[in-house]
């Protein structure tokens, strides 16, 4: 791996996570993402761990960085069912279905100036609640199995920015279900509030959570994991785990 690309694209990262973006610097950017290697992407976040700052200053990534990211990384391609990879992938896409159906139920319950119930929101918010918090299986096996695998091999900083990610969402789902059963119980509007802000905080960065699992984790995953029987047997360890109550059939 080119340790001097790396070194660059650190500086680059720390550049745009500044906050002080001109144009001259999202080209230089685009330019420099046009040619990306995820796993180099993934070691850059790393060395700005290394050089001081806290996982928790990369994980929310500026507008302009995941912008030239859907931009410029290359995806992998496509993978046999049942790999472990693709299991994740494409309960990855259910979730964001229902982050979906989550930011229209929760605009059809901001739209209402008095409680009613009975209504099918209800039962929707509901519904999907118990599925986000269904999706425990499935950070289980990234935590348990995934992300050591790639620490062995030396990439740290990646999975400790998605675990740090992991932990928030969890706070931010059972907030939600909490929400959920209380319904009716309180005063509408400040439901409403706290529903609205936690909705989109789940929608937000949920999405981009899973868009850099897609995009930088997994890729980096598959080129430094190379080996057919470590992936075998990772397989075997999230059958022993579990699935999601969504995940298609492997």
């Amino acid at each position: 791996m080119n340790q001097e690309k790396i070194k660059q694209l650190a500086r680059l990262l720390k550049k745009l996570n500044s906050g002080q973006i001109t144009e001259e610097l999202k080209q230089e950017a685009k330019e420099f993402l046009s040619d990306l290697n995820p796993a180099e992407l993934s070691m850059a976040e790393q060395e700005l761990i290394k050089a001081g700052l806290k996982p928790e200053d990369l994980r929310h990534l500026c507008s302009a960085h995941i912008e030239m990211l859907q931009g410029g990384l290359r995806q992998k391609s496509e993978l046999p069912a049942g790999h472990m990879i693709d299991t994740l992938q494409k309960e990855h896409e259910i979730i964001l279905s229902f982050l979906d159906k989550l930011e229209v139920v929760n605009q059809k319950i901001q739209a209402m100036e008095t409680f009613k119930g009975g209504g099918k929101e209800w039962t929707e918010l509901k519904h999907i609640t118990e599925h986000l918090i269904g999706a425990e299986p499935h950070h289980q096996r990234e935590e348990q199995i995934l992300f050591p695998e790639l620490e062995k091999r030396g990439v740290f900083g990646p999975p400790q920015v998605m675990l740090q990610e992991h932990e928030e969402l969890r706070k931010h789902k059972h907030e939600l279900e909490r929400l959920g059963q209380e319904i009716g119980m309180r005063d509408f509007n400040d439901f409403k509030k706290q529903l609205n802000a936690n909705a989109k905080f789940l929608i937000f960065n949920l999405r981009d959570h899973i868009f850099k699992e897609n995009n930088i984790l997994y890729p980096t995953a598959l080129e430094v994991i190379s080996e057919h029987e470590t992936w075998h047997a990772m397989k075997e360890k999230a059958d022993k785990i579990g699935y999601c109550c969504f995940t298609p059939k492997r």
